[in-house]
């Protein structure tokens, strides 16, 4: 029974997990978007659901307390992004790539939410009979 949901919602509860911590890393690399040295990241997404379905979770660890680990949680899902075009700096961040990016994961975690959504109406109208 405690299986149920995940077979109930499919694969977008644990989508809905890797979406989020991937929302986590662009929005780092947009604040660090004027940070010296500082290195763009991104999730490879499969690898990281291949990884939250064989551990059916993406808790997040702190290395100390305050700090978030963005190192893909032992899972080796969060990458280094080629630049496109390396500033003078050191700084690979590209604003408008990581601003699509960000776009684009928002649009992918909403449709998971919404699919989830339409599942629990459907449950309820089965339940209720309404």
């Amino acid at each position: 029974m405690s299986n149920a949901p995940n077979d109930i919602f499919g694969i977008h509860t644990r989508a809905l997990a890797v979406w989020q911590k991937r929302a986590q890393v662009l929005a780092t690399n947009l604040a660090n978007a004027d940070t010296p040295q500082f290195q763009a990241r991104d999730i490879d997404f499969r690898a990281a659901l291949g990884a939250a379905s064989k551990n059916a979770s993406l808790a997040m660890t702190a290395s100390t307390e305050g700090h978030v680990d963005t190192s893909g949680g032992g899972t080796g899902a969060v990458l280094y992004r080629v630049p496109l075009q390396p500033s003078l700096d050191g700084n690979t961040v590209d604003a408008n790539v990581e601003q699509t990016a960000f776009a684009e994961n928002s649009v992918r975690y909403q449709a998971s939410l919404s699919f989830i959504s339409g599942q629990i109406r459907t449950l309820r109208t089965a339940i209720t009979g309404t």
